[in-house]
């Protein structure tokens, strides 16, 4: 019987024109959580592809039954940092330099798999799993991957179980409330902001190694959702307290620093924590009354959380120096009061659970998910292993680049 409700199941692209209410109405049905119990929810704000729409390639998939969208996916492909060469120079007086190259492969990413509850464990999940890495082979990607909470269990034993996923990295999305006052931030640093072209070069420069790093870092510093890039320094570090541009800032850059980069996610998507006791929002509201009203005390309040909220997300987190993480730190509260004045209840990033400017990054465990769980498949064997091999064997690096047209 499964078998023939399968048949009658069409799996198509998604078509903007008449499928909207439709993956909206798949959405709503797979929303999940009781009363007395904490859930996210999201709200992409009508534009069902808007997790993807920046990426340089991407597809949503849905599915229809009789007419009635009963499931969607989708997914994205670019190309990123998998590794490291190192390559050898000859120079004109025979002095012989080693240099770390970045090695690029093409990966496909998938997110966003919603199956309507009255149609799961029919296999409609690995069907659309298959279609979409269908189009990921016929685009050239020799990894997929994708991403879910790692208490997941339905997901995870689809992807590892029938999809051939293997899990790859446990990166951790830390995330700090938005107060109600702005957090003070240290008269001994001075942030920049950097134009894209410097922000670009500071980056291939000094990051293009990182795992997962974007080949298309440019695309993403000047994108219109980027709200900028920022470079934390010591106060007396800049002569005569002037920036002279990337170019000269590394050949001559101070013994700790730190950068990172913001991405305004509130005009993609908005978020909703509900499932809270009356108690709760009560106390939640008092304390940032509390907070308004006597902003010197700098108590620490709950944001307006159990209503739709924007974030700012922070990505290409970065640094060198035994003080880079208090200039990380520096660059965080400078984030956190530009999310204020946006008006994000919270700010959010992403960063691999051996990071070390991890110290740096203020945030609330109860907010927080300490283990992202990030799976990997490779889509054929007829690719070239290069000079890391298996990428899917490959073992973690300390820093891991989140990209944040896919967060």
């Amino acid at each position: 019987m499964g078998e023939d409700r399968m048949d009658m199941i069409v799996v198509r692209e998604f078509d903007p024109s008449r499928d909207v209410v439709g993956v909206e109405e798949v959405e709503r049905r797979c929303e999940v959580g009781s009363s007395g119990k904490l859930s996210l929810f999201t709200d992409l704000l009508g534009d069902p592809i808007c997790r993807v729409r920046n990426s340089p390639a991407f597809l949503m998939l849905v599915a229809e039954m009789g007419g009635e969208m009963v499931g969607m996916i989708r997914g994205c492909i670019k190309t990123v940092t998998c590794g490291e060469r190192i390559s050898r120079r000859v120079k004109n007086n025979c002095s012989i330099s080693y240099k770390p190259v970045p090695v690029y492969t093409k990966v496909a990413y998938i997110l966003g798999l919603r199956i309507s509850p009255s149609h799961r464990r029919m296999g409609l999940g690995l069907k659309l799993v298959c279609q979409m890495e269908d189009w990921f082979r016929q685009n050239g990607a020799e990894y997929s991957y994708m991403a879910t909470e790692s208490d997941n269990h339905a997901s995870v034993k689809l992807f590892t179980g029938k999809c051939g996923y293997s899990t790859f990295r446990t990166p951790s999305i830390l995330v700090n409330p938005v107060f109600a006052h702005r957090v003070t931030v240290s008269n001994r640093i001075t942030i920049i902001k950097l134009t894209p072209p410097d922000a670009e070069l500071l980056y291939r420069r000094r990051f293009a190694t990182t795992e997962f790093f974007p080949r298309d870092i440019d695309s993403v510093l000047e994108n219109k959702l980027n709200v900028g890039t920022f470079l934390a320094v010591p106060r007396d570090s800049l002569r005569f307290g002037l920036w002279a541009g990337s170019d000269h800032f590394l050949s001559e850059s101070p013994e700790s620093w730190a950068v990172l980069s913001v991405w305004n996610c509130k005009d993609v998507f908005r978020l909703e924590v509900r499932g809270a006791s009356r108690l709760k929002r009560t106390f939640a509201k008092t304390t940032r009354i509390v907070d308004k009203a006597f902003p010197f005390l700098k108590l620490p309040s709950v944001p307006a959380v159990f209503r739709p909220f924007g974030l700012y997300f922070m990505y290409g987190l970065g640094g060198e120096g035994p003080r880079a993480a208090k200039m990380m730190k520096a660059l965080c509260g400078h984030v956190h009061n530009l999310a204020r004045e946006s008006g994000c209840g919270v700010v959010a990033t992403e960063v691999a659970n051996s990071e070390p400017l991890k110290l740096g990054i203020p945030h609330w465990k109860m907010l927080s998910c300490a283990e992202d769980l990030w799976c990997i498949k490779r889509l054929g064997e007829d690719y070239s292993d290069g000079p890391v091999g298996d990428w899917t064997k490959s073992s973690p690096g300390s820093s891991i680049f989140v990209d944040p047209r896919e967060f």
